[in-house]
């Protein structure tokens, strides 16, 4: 790992632990006035140079779909390696749904290796984000679907994730399960009270642990972000959370003037044909691929199975000789592996050791070979754990912000950098399986932000 000199005008580094909650936090501080570059690994000292002018420097990574023994071998060098850039603060990013389990994107491990890293007494958190529709009231997490919010153990695709199902809603509960550390919450009267700073320092020296701070809307987000920031100063600089956490800090940076009026983001404009790849289940990539075949997309049925099996090589022949059909064509092409929860094979692939992992990495191999021959300067990936694995096979090296989608934050089309020439430059959106409106391929595609 290159040793390399503290970064001092750096607001913010973070580890996103998967591919696509990383360009949600990049998104939010990039258009906000916050120019930051997201790497796919520990970058280089070269590559680290170009973006040298950047206020905010993140890692993608996979730890969602990880276990907590990989968490002790893979997270510990990488967050030496974001402490030793001295930002203001570390964030170890988290979906804003905060699905996770104690066998399976522990959270509260992530946080025990932090916060012994950092050596600090208490790891404050954040996960309400109201930008993405997402709340937390009295420790508890809601989050909207098709116009209604639920809680997040009754929400329609997040109560039956295909790995990580929100049975809990409580997070002080939740979060409780993965960790040792004793769990506070700062809940909505205390981030309201006049007496709110006294208040939450009792909470952190009550019990040396994890504090977690209710946001339901602009008052509170604001209020959170005083305290995120507030404790930072005190000796707290690495905290956890959804991209809520960036979303308050805005706040306090901009009282302070650390950062100044949000950029102007111009269209990168329409292109004649995309290419999607998909390994998401939920219902609303399920509507979305529907929507965007019915408006001329061609869609390509994948067999998870077969793309995980012995005939692996010939089904990835299959899938790309039948999107290059496509886009030859002239028309723009998804490649799917379920269209909604009705088709998922998970209980299947699960009975295949490591078959996720190479089911992400086969999606973004047929996807790399459409863009090597078809030279394609656009694409999607669809699916949260899916763009963890399959976007390394762009050997991708770096991503920054090209253009948000204010109208669907967390899924804003980016600019890859590397130094291999099909995907330098390529423009690249990753979605979650959540996130976007229906029309969300057709938007990307014709490069409307809103």
């Amino acid at each position: 790992m290159p040793s390399l000199p503290a970064m001092s005008n750096l607001l913010l580094s973070y580890y996103g632990d998967d591919f696509t909650g990383s360009t949600d936090v990049m998104e939010a501080l990039a258009s906000n006035g916050v120019p930051t570059a997201l790497f796919l690994g520990v970058p280089s000292e070269a590559m680290l140079e170009r973006f040298k002018d950047c206020r905010a420097i993140g890692i993608a990574g996979t730890s969602r779909s990880e276990t907590p023994q990989w968490m002790d071998e893979h997270l510990t060098s990488v967050f030496k390696w974001l402490k030793s850039l001295d930002a203001a603060l570390c964030h170890y990013k988290v979906c804003s749904t905060f699905d996770s389990s104690p066998g399976i994107g522990n959270i509260g491990k992530a946080i025990e290796i932090g916060k012994a890293l950092f050596k600090q007494t208490v790891v404050p958190v954040v996960v309400g984000a109201p930008q993405l529709r997402r709340y937390t009231a009295f420790g508890h997490l809601f989050a909207a679907y098709q116009g209604q919010v639920f809680r997040i153990d009754r929400h329609p695709v997040m109560s039956r994730h295909p790995v990580t199902p929100m049975g809990e809603a409580d997070l002080t509960v939740h979060l409780g399960r993965q960790t040792s550390l004793p769990v506070n919450l700062a809940d909505l009267v205390t981030i309201r009270a006049i007496d709110a700073n006294a208040r939450i320092d009792a909470l952190a020296a009550e019990e040396a642990g994890i504090l977690l701070l209710d946001v339901d809307g602009p008052e509170t987000q604001a209020a959170a972000g005083q305290q995120l920031w507030r404790l930072a100063a005190k000796g707290n600089a690495f905290v956890a959370g959804s991209s809520g956490v960036e979303y308050a800090l805005l706040d306090a940076w901009r009282n302070e003037g650390l950062i100044g009026e949000k950029p102007e983001f111009a269209s990168p404009g329409k292109v004649d044909r995309l290419a999607v790849v998909s390994g998401s289940v939920s219902l609303t990539t399920e509507r979305q691929i529907r929507r965007a075949m019915a408006y001329g997309f061609d869609g390509v049925d994948l067999d998870p199975l077969v793309l995980v099996g012995e005939n692996a090589e010939l089904a990835l022949d299959a899938a790309v000789a039948a999107g290059v059909a496509s886009l030859k064509a002239g028309r723009s092409v998804i490649l799917h592996t379920a269209l909604g929860p009705s088709a998922d094979r998970g209980g299947d692939i699960d009975r295949i050791p490591g078959a996720r992992h190479r089911l992400g990495q086969a999606l973004g191999t047929i996807l790399r070979r459409l863009i090597e021959q078809e030279n394609l300067g656009r694409a999607v990936i669809a699916g949260g754990d899916t763009s963890s694995h399959a976007l390394k096979e762009l050997r991708v090296e770096a991503l920054t912000t090209l253009l948000p989608l204010p109208q669907t934050p967390g899924s804003p089309l980016c600019a890859a950098h590397g130094s291999y020439a099909p995907t330098n430059g390529l423009q690249i959106a990753l979605k979650g399986g959540q996130v976007g409106i229906d029309d969300y391929f057709a938007q990307i595609r014709d490069g409307r932000g809103s």
